[in-house]
């Protein structure tokens, strides 16, 4: 293993302690644990949001002005 040094704010390694101490396990283990947790998850894509797996909305050239004028370019409606 290699130590890693992390900064937590006292609210969130407070809390950590308290889960820690609840599981029976070290703060190490646990923050080990959460990673382990997390990563098993798989990578984060943006294609997991449905507006992004869409490909009707990213067909073709988007508006320069679509975020300011996006009512109009989405319903026809000024904005």
């Amino acid at each position: 293993m290699q130590r890693t040094t992390i900064m937590l704010p006292e609210a969130l390694k407070r809390r950590a302690n308290q889960r820690a101490a609840a599981q029976g396990v070290s703060l190490g283990k646990f923050i080990r644990k959460a990673i382990a947790a997390d990563l098993e998850r798989g990578p984060v894509v943006s294609a997991s949001d449905p507006l992004f797996s869409d490909a009707e909305v990213f067909a073709g050239e988007a508006p320069t002005d679509l975020a300011a004028n996006h009512d109009h370019h989405l319903y026809g409606e000024q904005s």
